[in-house]
């Protein structure tokens, strides 16, 4: 039976079965994989189902569950009728008299699949479902809420997937959208907070975009929004996300100082999350400061921390958008530091480890580690196997685009000339600029 409104899916709590939350969700990302579908989902995610809070999946995760239970329906797992849940979808069906809104997943799953920058730009449209601030209710309800709450999550799983580069412009048109909202006020006080909350991720993850597209000013911007909305609604937890990526853009920026202080700053808000991945993240974005300063023996106390806080592993309270941070993403920080102190050789074996255990549905991140390992290999007097690593990332660019990962690579190449007799290298070389 479809569990009733607000109530708690026992059902589907009786699927998950033995597995912790953490764990359940790993499966569910396993399971989409295996059929092609792209989902972000988390122990956060299971305990919003099994709360009721999430009456009804939205498509990619409805052909993720029927595949993990074959024979079975939404109502067998305990979900109300899609007909019967208020939402963005049935606002997208009374706005446009039909239900186009409905194949907006299959749309966007499609264009995921071919892959290219031409699909990118098609793919983004569907975060314009949430800028068209001319439509705006005169007090904002549960459903806009959501559909905040929505375009945070739809722009992280683009960017996963394809990069910052072909959706920072898009991006801005739901987060001015998300604060008209906050500016017009909300029905109830748990609907303003979740606003703020939305409002403010929403500030971060196109700051993100800005960042990781070369765009610093704008991301500057963008994280000392999210900062303001954190203080202004008290919200602990974002305020820890918007410092730890200040702390990162200062990093970028040179300003190493200002990245220790960031850092230490969101360790401070992060003390009573209950989070040690975050305080683990937090304690790198500190010793990456440090390592810019190039003091070595604070930078090794800060990956130390590090460590010892990510080995207390997943806690119920890790906030939903660290769903990137695993053991490959520790590795890839550990070895910018140690990139940054000089250490190139042994920057890239732990830059070869962050590769090998990127799991490769998650393209972006593959081709950021693996050209990390190729600069880290170029300087460390390892020319031909940098070219390796290097043709790689030329192999995943044809579907990721990000700023970065081209000046990483534009850098590797510069440290390569001098090695151009190699074929290897020459190979390369050549291939890069015709890139």
């Amino acid at each position: 039976m479809a569990a009733s409104p607000h109530s708690p899916n026992s059902t589907f709590r009786r699927l998950r079965g033995q597995h912790s939350p953490a764990e359940f969700a790993a499966l569910v990302r396993r399971a989409a994989k295996e059929i092609g579908e792209t989902v972000s989902c988390d122990a956060r995610y299971i305990g919003r189902v099994e709360s009721g809070e999430i009456r009804c999946p939205n498509y990619a995760y409805e052909r993720v569950f029927l595949h993990m239970f074959p024979g079975r329906t939404l109502a067998d797992l305990g979900f109300s009728p899609r007909e019967a849940v208020r939402g963005r979808s049935a606002q997208l069906i009374g706005r446009s008299g039909s239900h186009s809104g409905f194949k907006e997943s299959d749309v966007l799953r499609r264009a995921f699949m071919a892959g290219g920058s031409a699909t990118v730009a098609a793919a983004t449209i569907g975060l314009t479902l949430l800028g068209d601030t001319r439509r705006l209710p005169s007090r904002a309800g549960e459903s806009e809420a959501a559909a905040v709450e929505d375009a945070v999550r739809q722009i992280r799983l683009l960017d996963d997937r394809h990069g910052a580069d072909a959706l920072y412009r898009r991006a801005a048109e739901p987060l001015r959208t998300a604060y008209a909202l906050l500016d017009a006020g909300a029905t109830r006080q748990s609907t303003e907070d979740r606003l703020h909350a939305g409002a403010g991720e929403l500030a971060v993850s196109v700051g993100w975009l800005a960042h990781d597209s070369g765009r610093f000013d704008d991301a500057r911007s963008h994280y000392a929004e999210a900062l303001a909305t954190a203080r202004v609604a008290g919200d602990a937890g974002l305020e820890a996300h918007a410092f730890s990526n200040m702390a990162f853009l200062a990093r970028d920026c040179g300003r190493s100082r200002e990245a220790v202080r960031a850092a230490q700053a969101g360790r401070r808000a992060a003390r009573s999350l209950g989070s040690p991945r975050l305080l683990s993240l937090l304690a790198l974005r500190e010793a990456g400061g440090w390592a810019g300063l190039a003091d070595r023996k604070a930078c090794e106390e800060a990956l130390t921390r590090a460590h010892t806080e990510f080995s207390r592993g997943e806690a119920g309270a890790d906030p939903e958008w660290m769903s990137f941070f695993g053991e490959a993403e520790l590795e890839y920080l550990e070895a910018r530091c140690w990139a940054t102190l000089g250490e190139h050789a042994r920057a890239a074996r732990h830059a070869r480890r962050a590769a090998d255990l990127q799991d490769p549905h998650f393209a972006r991140n593959v081709a950021l580690y693996t050209a990390e390992l190729a600069g880290d290999l170029a300087h460390a007097g390892a020319p031909d196997e940098a070219a390796w690593a290097g043709g790689r990332v030329l192999d995943l660019l044809t579907e990721v685009q990000s700023t970065r990962i081209r000046s990483m690579l534009s850098e590797t190449a510069r440290t390569l000339v001098p090695h151009q007799r190699s074929p290897r290298v020459g190979a390369f070389l050549t291939r890069h600029a015709t890139v």
